[in-house]
């Protein structure tokens, strides 16, 4: 059974309006689904960017909820026929499966993304959001902190009823990110057992990093971060040895290169800074390790190091999300509890708690902060 939903929908959203500033809670209008789009009612949504972005706009770039409505001519949810009550994560990088990078085995940047740079637009190059007469701007097509959002079909999954969206909306995005970079990336797993991995910040994607090193068989993974509150739960997900570089005597990577001998097998950066981006490079072995570049740095930043680091071997790669269409199938592991996603989440809070929430992220050592817009229990 499908449907195309007619009306406008009124209800609440947080809004930026302009840079360094509280997001305030607002009445919008969510306007129905066009052709190949699907309305969402957005139940659980997280946090953030640190893109620069258009305003007004309403962020939130991975969430969970149920179709509300569905557009013309939508067929199709990552590779799941759909119906009008359905549960599904939105994703912040689509999956259309027809330009050269979604057909191209060793690549998952669809060329219908809208992050770099972020164009605040549907792929229409409309807006589906009004707010005291003025249009809203979309995040990376997906905008989830608001009670209903319109999602271009290629940027949504269907996932099993069961699964409990307080938990899994965290494989919208980071979770699958962090394991995108170890299987996908890296390929870890196509090394025997034993590899040694570093990485560097272990907030949400760091430590879904670990989890996935863990997984692979790496014998030895060393966790780098300046807070040190967040070694213990690191240590309970893998981590075997943890850094702090402002105790340390000398660079973090050459503590890192001194403790594996020549360097690591893998080391991967989930910060989004400059310095660890280097840090991260110098860290692999000179011959054969290799560098991934997750975290997402400041716009305009400029990325530079000795090109004599890679002359002799050294791989620096990037990635970004994995691969939506596993993303269900790691929904079904994790109610099978071949993963466990439950140690990520630190914090659970009202919609209207969300300005709390990004003083905790930004100033606390919290992984991931779920919003609930609803009173709902799923």
């Amino acid at each position: 059974y499908r449907t195309k939903g007619e009306m406008v929908i009124t209800c609440r959203a947080a809004i930026a309006w302009t840079t360094n500033a509280p997001l305030t809670i607002e009445k919008v209008e969510v306007d129905p689904p066009k052709a190949g789009e699907v309305r969402i009612k957005v139940n659980i949504n997280e946090t953030f960017s640190k893109h620069e972005l258009p305003f007004p706009a309403i962020w939130g770039h991975e969430g969970a909820g149920t179709v509300e409505s569905i557009g013309e001519g939508v067929t199709i949810i990552i590779f799941f026929v759909f119906s009008l009550g359905d549960k599904v994560l939105m994703f912040p990088l689509p999956e259309c499966r027809e330009c050269s990078s979604c057909l191209h085995p060793k690549s998952n940047f669809c060329l219908k993304e809208s992050i770099l740079p972020p164009t605040g637009l549907m792929l229409d190059g409309t807006s589906r959001f009004t707010c005291r007469g003025r249009k809203i701007y979309h995040l990376y097509g997906t905008s989830t902190f608001t009670e209903y959002t319109v999602v271009h079909e290629i940027a949504v999954g269907k996932i099993d009823d069961d699964a409990p969206m307080d938990t899994v909306c965290i494989l919208s995005c980071e979770v699958p990110t962090g394991f995108g970079a170890v299987f996908n990336i890296a390929k870890v797993r196509m090394f025997t057992p034993g590899s040694t991995c570093v990485v560097f910040g272990l907030g949400g994607i760091g430590s879904a990093v670990v989890m996935a090193c863990k997984a692979s068989g790496a014998s030895r993974i060393i966790g780098v971060d300046i807070k040190e509150e967040k070694f213990p739960r690191a240590r309970t997900l893998g981590v075997t040895d943890c850094l702090n570089p402002q105790k340390l005597k000398k660079p973090v990577q050459e503590v890192v290169v001194e403790m594996t001998g020549k360097g690591a097998d893998f080391a991967f950066e989930a910060i989004g800074l400059i310095d660890t981006m280097v840090a991260t490079l110098e860290s692999c072995h000179p011959s054969y390790g290799v560098g991934v570049i997750i975290g997402l740095a400041p716009t305009n930043s400029q990325l530079i190091f000795d090109p004599m680091l890679l002359l002799s071997g050294r791989t620096l790669k990037g990635g970004a999300l994995g691969s939506e269409s596993c993303i269900p199938k790691m929904v079904t592991d994790y109610l099978q509890k071949k993963i466990n996603l439950d140690p990520l989440i630190t914090h659970t809070l009202p919609f209207e708690s969300i300005n709390k929430a990004f003083e905790l992220l930004l100033h606390n050592t919290q992984t991931f902060i779920i919003f609930n817009l609803c009173s709902q229990k799923y």
